[in-house]
């Protein structure tokens, strides 16, 4: 007999056992924080300055919209960075569709001649922990400083690798 297959122990509630009032736990604690980043389609260079800041906020609106916290957003003209909070009770990629869904819509709403705006269908989401926000945060802040050096197909390498992720670069583009 293994040590976790005494006689003695608790029964699941499935088999008709309770969990003793001292043990049990009323609520659930949970503290999701994602880095995400995304794409143009084809890393296009389209987001300017004239709808750059708007979008972000767009982008935080969303957020907000689905019972998150954004924490911070920034991007280059080919892509964009999201720390957020997300709500324990919505799907990951259900959050990402909605939200580019969303801006793009909103992009081809407000300005016309972008009508060709599209995000790629992936993205990177990485798990950040609660003591990492800040650095997270600067990182994002400092977007333009980050590409005088280095492209965003490298920072988003870099992204993987950092967060020991596989990836195939032959399909990583497509």
């Amino acid at each position: 007999m293994q040590p976790w297959e005494h006689s003695h122990q608790i029964k699941p509630a499935h088999e008709g056992g309770r969990q003793p009032p001292e043990k049990a736990m009323p609520q659930s604690y949970v503290n999701l924080i994602y880095h995400i980043v995304f794409s143009t389609k084809d890393r296009r260079p389209i987001i300017t300055d004239a709808y750059r800041d708007r979008l972000h906020e767009y982008i935080g609106g969303v957020i907000r919209g689905q019972g998150s916290i954004a924490l911070a957003i920034n991007g280059m003209e080919d892509h964009v960075h999201v720390l957020a909070k997300l709500r324990q009770d919505k799907a990951l990629s259900d959050v990402i569709r909605n939200l580019k869904a969303s801006a793009s819509g909103w992009i081809h709403d407000v300005f016309p001649k972008q009508q060709d705006f599209a995000w790629q269908n992936g993205y990177g989401a990485f798990t950040v922990s609660g003591s990492q926000i800040d650095v997270v945060r600067k990182y994002i802040a400092d977007q333009a400083f980050h590409h005088q050096k280095r492209s965003f197909q490298d920072e988003f390498i870099a992204l993987l690798r950092t967060n020991e992720i596989e990836f195939d670069e032959r399909y990583l583009w497509k």
